[in-house]
């Protein structure tokens, strides 16, 4: 997929160098929203090769998909859509993270958006969550950029960087887009 430069394609495990050198480029950008493992919990897997592996293969199965966001042709970022469920209830939940030095120029909206219209389109999913920390203010333009409205809060939702977050929870349906949301924002970028 690709809008305005941004391209957003399939996670490969040959993507592990570029993987590792943004994410330790940009590890005292992210860490306060990176997911962190409880006290008494399993260790959370810390190389590439290890993530790869299990995201490929709840992939395989149908119950996530992660995508690789590039801009002029370099790895700038992760989308990912997981616990993605299927029967009556056909949605999932999106996490996504950019490289400092793409922030602010539209990457994360416009990946997101490509991965939205995605899911509620080809992958039939019905309905689509983000959940973000009330302090993230980058996430909260995203979602707002988007048109994604907020449907709850969720008290120590996520451990993230050290401790139990809150987060506010934003969902879009099928029909709330029937369009998709990259037109949104292309309407958001044109009322500026």
């Amino acid at each position: 997929m690709e809008s305005e430069g941004v391209v957003v394609r399939a996670l490969r495990r040959s993507d592990a160098d570029e993987w590792q050198a943004v994410r330790a480029r940009n590890h005292d950008w992210l860490r306060p929203w990176d997911a962190t493992v409880p006290p008494g919990a399993a260790p959370r897997p810390s190389s590439y090769k290890v993530v790869t592996r299990s995201l490929l293969h709840q992939a395989k199965l149908g119950q996530c998909l992660p995508f690789v966001i590039e801009v002029g042709g370099r790895f700038a970022g992760q989308v990912t859509v997981s616990n993605v469920a299927r029967g009556s209830a056909q949605w999932g939940s999106i996490g996504y993270w950019v490289d400092v030095a793409v922030a602010g120029r539209g990457v994360a909206p416009r990946a997101v958006g490509m991965v939205i219209d995605h899911c509620l389109g080809p992958v039939g999913l019905h309905r689509v969550e983000i959940c973000v920390r009330p302090e993230n203010t980058n996430s909260l333009r995203v979602v707002e950029k988007l048109g994604l409205e907020q449907v709850g809060y969720a008290p120590r939702f996520l451990h993230i960087d050290g401790a139990w977050r809150d987060h506010r929870i934003f969902a879009l349906t099928a029909e709330e887009a029937p369009e998709g949301v990259l037109v949104r924002l292309q309407t958001h970028q044109s009322h500026q």
